[in-house]
């Protein structure tokens, strides 16, 4: 994918909401700018969460807000996401941008560490009370948050995994370091998982697409 190739995707496909536009603009200065997800994926999970008709979500690493925002803006008006991160300082970019878009009511951000929450969804009973799960956040708790989420996502619901590219790493046998370890390992976990059908899409750094089965 070529940038003028890329710039042409999105020319004839991106139907961008300008908060969402004005949000990637703020977080393109910051230094960790290339956690965002790119336009394109927040575009296609929102027609994933409208095929599903997803009223309830997850989301593991809001970051700056992007992706909480997207699936906000998809979601019916009683619909809920609860967005999972550590970070007061970031997500505070996004809560402004949740208000301003008149979503805030339906994002339930809980900070701390993810697997906690998860564990506590689990605990007050809401398994299979989700639509769809979107996991982009630590990569060595990968393996943790997908575990978490299948049990949490209803059958027929969808967990989205992020970063499965890895920026090419996957495929180097030089990189050993525990994240794109993780991440190979999650790839292959995946792949012979019989809990799921799924498809691993050359979108952004890679996105998983995986449907939990009965």
């Amino acid at each position: 994918m070529t940038a003028a190739l890329s710039d042409y995707l999105r020319e004839v496909s991106l139907r961008d909401h300008p908060l969402l536009a004005r949000l990637r603009a703020e977080t393109a200065a910051l230094p960790r700018a290339r956690m965002q997800i790119t336009p394109e994926q927040g575009q296609f999970m929102q027609l994933l969460l409208r095929i599903l008709g997803a009223r309830r979500t997850i989301e593991i690493g809001v970051f700056t807000g992007y992706s909480a925002l997207c699936t906000a803006l998809a979601l019916p008006a009683d619909g809920q996401v609860i967005a999972c991160d550590v970070s007061e300082e970031w997500t505070a970019i996004g809560r402004r941008y949740w208000l301003e878009a008149g979503v805030a009511d339906k994002v339930d951000l809980r900070l701390g560490p993810a697997v906690e929450t998860l564990d506590g969804l689990l605990a007050a009973g809401q398994a299979d009370q989700f639509d769809f799960a979107f996991i982009d956040a630590d990569k060595d708790n990968y393996d943790a948050y997908y575990e978490r989420c299948l049990q949490l996502v209803r059958p027929g619901g969808i967990i989205a995994v992020d970063n499965v590219l890895w920026h090419g790493d996957v495929i180097d046998p030089l990189k050993q370091d525990p994240d794109t370890v993780a991440i190979r390992a999650l790839n292959r976990k995946l792949h012979a998982d019989p809990r799921i059908e799924l498809s691993m899409l050359p979108m952004g750094d890679g996105l998983t697409v995986a449907r939990r089965l009965l």
